[in-house]
């Protein structure tokens, strides 16, 4: 972008995702695949995979769209500037020419995130610590506004990415990670990321047109995703703002719009189609209380109970995410339990298809079963496997 100058205004008004329309969705690396289908099918263009993410091309309708009823995207980010960057004070410099009052107004917080690579800035820290002074430097100067930073729930997220010595200035339009649903009030150790479970749903492909079933439900996650997904609840209904909202272009009646169809296409859960249970009585009570919290969530039926005791559960979509390492406690066997579970599918859930997903790879040989697939998918730090297993 070529900046001009002139007479010590703000100059820098072209942003570039205005000029192509433009975006990146940062996603799971190991969900990316179903990520770009995904954003396909909600109307974006030109997809493409990229270092963490996805570039795709939208208008507003799109954007919005993605942003609220995408359930495989992190966030998605708009590109203001990307310039050549060798040194923080050429950051500043450039920063400090942007119209930031576009995006900002009167008693709005706003954090900055960075990521720095291959660079000769090499602190992340501080690089975004220099953009987050000419952001408040050229509001001051500019338009009379002092920002404040706010790291609990800002109004605005600027994101920064410096690579080889090329800068990145984004805005969130999405105002905060989407995984962050909003009906998770509490959850057991180690809860499952709502985007994974979301991607665990989808590639069962369930469709309701059998039950879906889970023994080991822990905080519900996978229950709740997977009547959000059959309900079509927008995966954002319960998010009070999103960062869209404060881009200068932003079309409150096509938002409205958006929204409003999204919200329509909303349908009711038949009693008896979800159902799940766990050993743990806490586990049973942290998913019933999460579950209260969607629509339709109190037809969904959780049971406390040992999966080895349960009756036979035929002709269903079996999912879990059985516990491991805090979640199994020190002293147990976990070989025997993988093995037990293995068995439990084989006796129990026959005409049944099986998704577990196995947060340590390894325990993938002890379930016994022939695997009709394997997907990698990274989760909590975890290097696991979502294994399907045709229970014939």
């Amino acid at each position: 972008m070529e900046v001009k100058r002139k007479k010590g205004k703000p100059l820098i008004t072209d942003y570039e995702y205005l000029k192509d329309f433009k975006y990146f969705a940062q996603i799971d690396e190991s969900i990316k695949d179903i990520g770009e289908k995904e954003l396909v099918e909600l109307g974006a263009k030109d997809v493409k995979p990229g270092y963490r993410g996805i570039y795709f091309t939208a208008d507003k309708e799109t954007l919005y769209r993605i942003n609220y009823t995408s359930r495989l995207i992190s966030r998605v980010l708009a590109p203001i500037i990307s310039f050549d960057c060798p040194d923080t004070k050429i950051l500043y410099q450039i920063a400090k020419q942007i119209r930031w009052s576009d995006f900002f107004s009167k008693n709005k917080t706003f954090a900055v995130s960075g990521n720095v690579a291959n660079s000769k800035i090499t602190h992340s820290q501080y690089a975004s610590l220099c953009l987050k002074d000419a952001v408040v430097d050229s509001l001051l100067y500019k338009a009379g506004l002092r920002p404040n930073v706010s790291k609990e729930d800002p109004d605005i997220l600027l994101n920064l990415y410096i690579n080889n010595d090329r800068a990145l200035i984004s805005i969130d339009t999405s105002g905060g990670p989407l995984h962050k649903r909003g009906y998770r009030e509490e959850t057991v150790s180690a809860p499952m990321q709502e985007t994974v479970a979301a991607a665990i749903i989808r590639l069962t492909q369930w469709n309701g047109s059998v039950p879906i079933y889970d023994p080991m439900c822990g905080s519900g996650t996978l229950l709740c995703e997977a009547l959000m997904h059959f309900c079509r609840i927008p995966a954002g209904i319960f998010r009070k703002k999103f960062g869209f909202e404060i881009l200068p272009d932003f079309d409150a009646a096509i938002w409205k719009q958006i929204k409003k169809e999204a919200d329509n296409n909303i349908r009711e859960l038949p009693e008896g189609l979800i159902a799940g249970s766990d050993i743990s009585e806490q586990a049973v009570y942290i998913s019933k209380t999460n579950l209260l919290g969607l629509h339709f969530g109190p037809n969904v039926r959780i049971t406390q109970s040992d999966f080895s005791l349960l009756p036979p559960i035929e002709n269903q979509v079996i999912v879990a995410n059985p516990p491991y390492g805090i979640r199994m406690g020190k002293n147990r066997d976990l070989n025997a339990f993988h093995k037990n579970l293995g068995d439990f599918l084989k006796q129990k859930c026959k005409q049944s298809n099986a998704f577990i997903y196995l947060g340590d790879r390894t325990y993938v040989k002890k379930m016994g079963l022939k695997a009709s697939w394997k997907k990698p998918i990274l989760a909590g730090g975890l290097d696991g496997r979502l294994v399907k297993y045709e229970m014939y």
